[in-house]
């Protein structure tokens, strides 16, 4: 099944037309039905999956919606905010993995977070889960049990039952009694190892084909536990991409390319940098002249076909210029992100590899 390209901020809404909720659109064409499991396999992008078909045979087996991608930053926070609000990041203000918090020097890690920020506030839009649960729908989040109380759980999914599994099979247990609860049903489940593996040894590894064949199994049996009448669609929220040794471009080797910089955030793959008021159009000249044809450098201002248009409320988390990288190359910073240079995949940016999502249907 095609559609014309959609973006991950319209699965959830879809799923809402498709459900006969008032107020939502089913853009992708999905089938109509009372009841929706909705799954996302974090990291596992659509290209992933069809280089490994042979490992994933009934992920593989799936109708597939062509056609939808990551929105940008391609990274958790951004997608799994996206997928939850139903908006594009230049309006739900979560700007990337790490992004700065506007009148400080500080940046947020948005997936573990800082109590200081009110995550209702950092996102006060309603998620579509919680407009969905006000028409009535019987909705629930099945997650991890560690991130009930998360700052990008309560950003993206909050406003309803929360049920926390540790295991795969706690996991299919509570997404079948919550998609019974009611006539009309909506559940959301996560899944994380391919990513976390992904991360940890790359994806060209036998650690991350290992564990997409764990996977493939588990949504399999997921699908034969589930009522026949339940739409099952599984998604992802980015790709990823290995990144070479000799590839890895460290800004602290390179102190000219903070000249005029107040703060560098983001991650690897997409750099928000922030700069002296002023001296943007020169930092970008820097960063461009430096990095040649490995990136794609633009202003703040020039890049809202990358966010949406950038509500002015949320406008100082973006950077005053942002740097995408392209092909499997990367900038790192590691005085302040040291971890990054320890990890095998990454994923963050425009690249087809990381923006193509699967959305597929079964059942």
């Amino acid at each position: 099944m095609t559609t014309p390209h959609a973006g991950i901020h319209e699965i959830m809404t879809s799923v809402g037309g498709a459900l006969g909720a008032s107020g939502f659109t089913d853009v992708l064409g999905l089938p109509q039905a009372k009841r929706f499991v909705v799954m996302v396999v974090d990291g596992l992008g659509l290209d992933l999956l069809r280089e490994h078909a042979e490992l994933a045979p009934f992920l593989s087996s799936c109708l597939n919606i062509d056609g939808v991608l990551a929105g940008i930053p391609s990274t958790t926070s951004v997608s799994l905010t996206s997928l939850g609000t139903g908006l594009r990041p230049g309006q739900h203000g979560m700007a990337g993995y790490t992004c700065r918090i506007p009148g400080t020097s500080r940046f947020l890690n948005t997936l573990q977070w800082d109590d200081r920020i009110d995550p209702a506030e950092w996102q006060p839009y309603p998620t579509v889960l919680k407009q969905l649960a006000d028409e009535r729908i019987a909705v629930t989040v099945v997650n991890d049990a560690r991130f009930e109380l998360s700052g990008l759980t309560q950003v993206s999914q909050r406003g309803v039952p929360f049920v926390g599994v540790r295991h795969a099979w706690d996991r299919l247990a509570a997404v079948v009694e919550a998609v019974e609860r009611d006539d009309r049903a909506l559940v959301y489940a996560y899944e994380s190892s391919v990513d976390h593996t992904g991360h940890g040894s790359g994806v060209d590894s036998e650690e991350w084909r290992k564990a997409l064949v764990q996977v493939d199994r588990d949504v399999a049996d997921l699908r034969a536990a589930l009522p026949p009448d339940v739409v099952l669609l599984v998604t992802a929220d980015h790709g990823m991409v290995d990144v070479p040794k000799d590839d890895r471009f460290d800004l602290v080797d390179h102190p000219e390319l903070r000249d005029d910089v107040v703060l560098v955030a983001g991650e690897a793959r997409f750099r928000h940098v922030h700069t002296r008021s002023g001296a943007e159009a020169t930092v970008a000249a820097r960063w461009r002249e430096a990095l040649g044809d490995r990136v794609e450098v633009r202003l703040r201002d020039d890049a809202e076909e990358w966010f949406g248009p950038i509500d002015p409320a949320v406008r100082g988390r973006f950077g005053d210029v942002v740097v995408a990288a392209l092909d499997d190359f990367a900038v790192f910073a590691s005085d302040a992100f040291a971890v990054e240079l320890l990890l095998g995949g990454f994923h963050g940016s425009i690249t087809d590899r990381e923006r193509r999502i699967p959305v597929l249907v079964a059942g």
